[in-house]
């Protein structure tokens, strides 16, 4: 397993690729964009402007997470990442709501571009260029499982469909039929909407502390009743603190066993909870079985 410093280093390097990645994009796609006219273009490489920032302060404010716990943040700094991958999501359905009206203004009143093969060397050379760093991002985030290295590989992949879309706007051009390369522009607009409220959405859950789906709250039980001590569970709380899970629970065991035995299971089911995938910690307070003080408490029995 990879230390905590490697994971800061593999980290660094991937939003350093993916400012790097997203710089040439832009500087390619908009300066042909700009000398043929064309608004797909234009759309795709403004889109990776927003990538461009968006990755900077993945790569300023992300590596944050990787510190250690402090006296001003006892439970460490996990909440940075979602609120970067949240920072992300939001500038790119910002981004894409105004490249939609741009191109609804090229559908409307009409485009001047013309056809020229730089057009589709550019998206080219963006669908390779997103390609490698999409591959890079993720293979990197394998090992740190990073939600915003991941916000970031989502974005490039995105890219990639949004580059397509804008070699069809240009093909239009060609073919005689300008009009499909606002056309274009405004489906590139709409998938970088969808994307942006994706992420956002995802992230905001990560934030607030929501619950995770039923299924994984009835692993986490079936893990703590599998234990041939425990006889009930009860009170069990499990909600997201940043991207992992927090378990909070009570638990019903044999209230006459000795002490050091009953510390040594509570020890042993927190080692359980903390194997589960997305668990991060666990806190298990035992009860003895039967005395009934939970009895007007959610049942998870």
């Amino acid at each position: 397993m990879a230390s905590a410093e490697d994971e800061r280093r593999g980290f660094t390097r991937a939003s350093w690729v993916n400012v790097l990645g997203n710089a040439a994009k832009i500087v390619v796609e908009g300066a042909v964009g700009l000398a043929f006219g064309s608004v797909a273009l234009l759309a795709d490489a403004a889109h990776s402007i927003a990538d461009l920032v968006a990755s900077g302060v993945v790569l300023i404010w992300g590596r944050s997470s990787f510190d250690e716990p402090d006296d001003t943040h006892p439970h460490g700094h996990d909440r940075i990442e979602p609120l970067t991958a949240l920072f992300v999501g939001a500038m790119i359905a910002l981004l894409g709501l105004n490249l939609l009206y741009e191109s609804f203004q090229g559908i409307l009143h009409g485009v001047d571009v013309v056809f020229h093969p730089l057009l589709l060397g550019a998206l080219a050379f963006a669908i390779l260029d997103m390609y490698l760093v999409y591959r890079y991002t993720s293979l990197v985030n394998e090992d740190i499982d990073s939600t915003a290295l991941k916000a970031l590989a989502t974005d490039c992949l995105n890219d990639i469909y949004t580059s397509f879309a804008a070699v069809v706007g240009v093909i239009g051009v060609l073919l005689g039929f300008p009009l499909l390369d606002p056309l274009a522009g405004a489906l590139v607009s709409v998938l970088v909407v969808y994307q942006g409220v994706e992420i956002s959405r995802e992230n905001v859950d990560y934030l607030i502390g929501a619950a995770p789906h039923p299924e994984k709250r009835g692993e986490i039980t079936e893990a703590l009743r599998d234990h041939p001590n425990v006889q009930g569970v009860h009170d069990l709380t499990v909600f997201y603190d940043g991207p992992v899970l927090e378990v909070e629970v009570h638990v019903e065991v044999d209230g006459d066993m000795p002490f050091r035995q009953a510390h040594d299971i509570e020890s042993d089911l927190i080692d359980r909870l903390r194997a589960l995938e997305d668990v991060g910690d666990a806190h298990v307070h035992l009860d003895p079985s039967g005395i009934g003080e939970w009895k007007d408490c959610r049942d998870d029995r």
